[in-house]
């Protein structure tokens, strides 16, 4: 949409350096996450949202998290962290059992072959991290890139679901 186009007398359009860059950043952003999503599905059977629920389970203490924590800590709605943690246990990766405390609740536990896949996987993201952006990109830049999106995630946290 540009400046021209019919809207609100308030919008704060955008000019052309800003356009540019914004473009630039969905582009990239798009490409980065789905090279990322590939390579962990070529090398070890794992999407990125797989990969980031093991990721946030084995940093729990005790490698369990409830399924709404997880839905939280990876920014999903529950119906997809669901489907996903159905696929995860499938696989001999994840466990679900019910909750000590609330038997209502429903704990993920991340299990030993689990933390495995993990291990392995983590070279191949880590690996895709470091050439696709770390290389790409200076030490000052990246800390302004992540300086920006922590203030991002902080202003719009609980604004999610």
């Amino acid at each position: 949409m540009t400046s021209t186009t019919q809207a609100s007398p308030d919008t704060r359009w955008l000019d052309d350096r800003q356009q540019a860059l914004w473009r630039s950043f969905l582009g990239g952003s798009t490409v980065f996450f789905d090279q990322l999503d590939r390579d962990l599905r070529r090398e070890h059977d794992l999407s990125m949202p797989e990969y980031e629920i093991l990721v946030r389970l084995s940093e729990a203490p005790d490698h369990t998290l409830r399924m709404a924590e997880v839905a939280n800590q990876v920014a999903h709605s529950r119906s997809r962290i669901t489907h996903t943690v159905a696929r995860l246990e499938r696989a001999g990766l994840v466990e679900r059992r019910s909750c000590a405390s609330d038997g209502r609740g429903v704990n993920a536990l991340l299990t030993d072959e689990g933390m495995e896949k993990l291990r392995e996987a983590a070279h191949t993201h880590v690996g895709g991290v470091r050439r696709y952006l770390l290389d790409n990109a200076t030490d000052e830049e990246f800390e302004v890139v992540g300086r920006v999106f922590e203030r991002i995630r902080t202003s719009l946290e609980g604004a999610r679901f």
